[in-house]
This record gives structure tokens, C-alpha cells and sequence, in this order.
């Protein structure tokens, strides 16, 4: 139906390939406890981790995106941090809950799933949407699958293009993005969607 930008169309007219599983993510996580939003960009998922109940921090290298972050938040409800998640100083088991969206694939993936698993409270679950590359000919289904489902979407809703910088292809296949996910998060579950994302969730063992 088209293409928009900009931090002045609402939240609920905006829709693009990771909008689409923000579902998953505030699911995921608990309601009322702390919330780490990964890469949060402009803040479209901190506001309705927020919007739960959770108390939110979002943390992005981005200031551009920060700054809008911080426009749409105008009373402080949200925390957002302009920094490297990696070595930002957080407390060590310090959020009930971790997010991220389209992430991973910026940093080396496993020293960031490193990084989600030492900030996590016991009990706590860290919750992933992520992109990573095809392995031709072997995902070609899922490629064709991707295609089809992207151009329904696109011809019934209207795509929110994100400010934030794009990092294309993702560094690693799924295959390579399960086997890293399961030797740093043993027991974690990881799905692959038909729209080029991943999911992973995984709880952290209580103490």
C-alpha cells in the first residue's frame, strides 16, 4: 500500500518485517519487572514493553535514534541509554527480562548472547528476533515462503521504514545461528519465521 517514515505516524499505523513479531517479544518477557530493550532504536518496542507495565531500559548505539526515542517519551517513563550494549556498565543480573529485535546480526552473535545470559536474573527470560542469511540451495523454500509473505503484507498495510542503520547480509546462516544459540543458552528454543527472522527464548535457570 506504500511506504512511510518519521516518529509523527502513530505507533499502531506503523508495520514492517519486525514489527510484525514485536508480539512475540512482549510475550514473552514478564510484566511489571525489568526490561533491557537491545538495540531499541527509536523505542517503538520499550513503549509497548511500557505500556505492560514493565520498567524499561533501551540501549542503542544510535543517537539519531535515541534522541527520537527520547522525543516520543517525553515524561522519562522510559530509560534510554546511547552506548555499546557489550560493554555498557550494567549490573550483572540486573533485568527480569531481555529484548531484542534485528540486533544480533551488528555484533558478534555470540558475545552478545553471552553478554543477555550475564545481565539476566535467575528466572529471568531473554527474548530474540533476529535475521540471518540463507543457505542457497538448502533454504530455498523459506526464501520463496519470505517473498510471498512479504508482498501480501505489502499489499494490505503500509510499510514504517526505521531510522536505524541496516547491516545486510547477517554474518551467519540459521543453521550457524541455532548451533551459536545452543551451546551459549543450553535448553534454549529457537524457531525460524517465513518473513527472514528468527526467534529464540530461553529462561535462565534459577539459582
Amino acid at each position: 500500500m506504500g511506504w512511510t517514515r518519521g516518529i509523527e505516524v502513530p505507533d499502531g499505523e506503523r508495520w514492517n518485517g519486525n514489527i510484525h513479531y514485536h508480539r512475540l517479544l512482549v510475550e514473552a518477557v514478564p510484566t511489571g519487572g525489568a526490561v533491557l530493550d537491545v538495540g531499541c532504536g527509536e523505542g517503538m518496542l520499550a513503549r509497548r514493553l511500557h505500556a505492560r507495565g514493565a520498567r524499561v531500559t533501551g540501549i542503542d548505539l544510535d543517537e539519531p535514534g535515541i534522541e527520537q526515542a527520547r522525543k516520543q517519551s517525553p515524561g522519562g517513563e522510559i530509560e534510554y541509554v546511547c552506548g555499546d550494549f557489550l560493554t555498557h556498565p550494567f549490573e550483572p543480573e540486573s533485568f527480569d527480562g531481555i529484548v531484542s529485535v534485528a540486533t544480533l546480526h551488528h555484533m558478534d552473535a555470540a558475545a552478545g548472547l553471552k553478554r543477555m545470559r550475564e545481565l539476566l536474573r535467575p528466572g529471568g527470560t531473554l527474548a530474540v528476533v533476529g535475521l540471518a542469511r540463507d543457505a542457497l540451495p538448502r533454504d530455498l523454500p523459506w526464501a520463496l515462503a519470505g517473498i510471498t509473505g512479504f508482498t501480501w503484507f505489502r499489499l494490505t498495510k503500509t510499510k514504517w521504514e526505521h531510522p536505524s542503520p541496516i547491516v545486510w547480509p547477517p554474518p551467519v546462516t540459521y543453521r550457524e545461528m541455532a548451533a551459536i544459540a545452543r551451546d551459549i543458552l543450553p535448553g534454549a528454543r529457537f524457531r525460524r519465521h517465513v518473513m527472514w527472522r528468527y526467534s529464540l527464548t530461553w529462561t535462565k535457570p534459577p539459582v
